[in-house]
């Protein structure tokens, strides 16, 4: 039963393994494993009942459902396990390494293959359901909580629902999937059409600029309003809370000198997938405030205030979790 080999994969993958005793009597994802290897023979000699009566008590005792059908590897391994789903026809390579929470399932009533294949050495992450008859490519890896339907090809990143490629393919292997530091593909992409946007936003400011329009006027008018820049700065939303950035906290200081205007904002660092985006936003709109003739718009590279978020003053009903990403650093 490979029960030595077993035993040093846990210690492999798992580094709250102190003992062997430890792991004989507390991990349930080996004892699912164990128990699934009995009914997979008694299945394939075609003791049906037998074998779906074992691994039903197997899933009562470990909290992990593995039909005796499905094909499972060597040094696979399951940490924690709770809510871990195999379906029938699901193949699962070596050296795979499953989170608690993961689905291999079924999109289809028809007979036949109708669940992933998982090929070696592949990381799937805490709630990743992969559904249907795709394969995950050998050492790929599934983020946390994605859904898969397409095929991951070898060595990629997926994240997401549905999950997207979220990262180039690597040469290296791994065990690890950090799952706070995964990048996001919408983002990444949502960015750059803002940005897009942004420069097209300044092209038609400069061609209304040079032909006159109205509505771009440089004509000086006396006083500047605060009271106008703070309200322009407002009309800045975040497209990621979808909260105004004043709110947010993320204008340190507004300075007016004569008929200019410079706005400094707090967004830590000039990593930040947004930063062109919300500066080119700042800068448009205190642009379009009556008697600005220039605007500038500087990034500080300095932590954001979390006391700051209050703007004017009036609490507001976020959670600071939820405007963690104002500080745009990585860990």
């Amino acid at each position: 039963m490979r029960i030595r080999e077993d035993i040093r994969t846990v210690f492999a993958k798992d580094p709250a393994a102190r003992s062997v005793p430890e792991v004989l009597l507390c991990y349930p994802g080996l004892h699912a494993l164990w128990v699934h290897r009995f009914a997979h023979v008694l299945w394939e000699h075609r003791f049906f009942l037998a074998a779906r009566c074992i691994s039903h008590l197997a899933r009562m005792f470990t909290g992990i459902e593995i039909h005796p059908g499905a094909t499972i590897g060597r040094r696979v391994f399951i940490d924690h396990g709770a809510g871990v789903v195999i379906g029938e026809t699901a193949s699962v390579g070596d050296d795979v390494l499953i989170y608690m929470g993961v689905v291999l399932g079924g999109t289809s009533l028809a007979k036949g293959k109708r669940h992933p294949t998982v090929e070696d050495g592949a990381v799937l992450g805490s709630g990743a359901m992969v559904l249907g008859p795709i394969t995950v490519g050998r050492e790929a890896k599934v983020g946390a909580g994605s859904v898969v339907v397409r095929p991951v090809p070898p060595g990629a990143t997926v994240v997401g629902v549905p999950a997207r490629i979220a990262g180039p393919r690597s040469g290296a292997s791994s065990d690890r999937l950090d799952h706070g530091d995964l990048p996001d593909p919408a983002l990444r992409v949502i960015s750059r059409l803002l940005e897009d946007q942004n420069r097209l936003e300044n092209r038609l400011a400069a061609l209304e600029r040079r032909a006159g329009s109205p509505a771009e006027s440089t004509e000086l008018h006396p006083g500047i309003s605060h009271t106008e820049v703070w309200a322009a700065l407002r009309q800045v939303i975040d497209p990621e809370v979808g909260t105004d950035i004043v709110t947010l906290g993320l204008v340190k200081e507004v300075v007016v000198i004569g008929a200019s205007v410079r706005v400094d904002l707090v967004l830590t660092t000039p990593s930040c997938p947004l930063v062109s985006h919300l500066a080119g936003q700042a800068r448009a709109q205190v642009m379009s405030v009556e008697g600005v003739a220039a605007a500038e718009v500087r990034v500080l590279d300095e932590p954001w205030d979390w006391g700051r978020y209050e703007g004017d003053g009036k609490k507001q009903s976020y959670r600071k979790e939820d405007l963690n990403h104002a500080e745009c650093t990585r860990a």
